[in-house]
C-alpha cells in the first residue's frame, strides 16, 4: 500500500508543477529583494501575496 500512494504521489505531472512553482518562487524571492531595496512597498506586497500562493500549492502538493 505504501509503495502504491508513494507511486501517486511521485506522478510525472506534480513533479513537473514542482519544478515550476520552484522557478516561480526563485522569481518572486528576486522581485521581493528589488523591492526592499527600492523600498517599494506596494511591490513588496504583491510580492508577498504570490509568495504565499506558491508556499500553498506546494505544501499540497506534497501533502497528497
Amino acid at each position: 500500500m505504501k509503495q502504491l500512494m508513494n507511486s501517486i504521489k511521485n506522478s510525472p505531472g506534480e513533479k513537473e508543477r514542482t519544478a515550476v512553482l520552484r522557478l516561480e518562487m526563485d522569481y518572486e524571492l528576486a522581485t521581493l529583494f528589488e523591492a526592499m531595496n527600492t523600498q517599494n512597498e506596494e511591490m513588496k506586497t504583491k510580492s508577498k501575496q504570490r509568495l504565499e500562493r506558491i508556499r500553498q500549492e506546494l505544501l499540497r502538493l506534497k501533502a497528497l
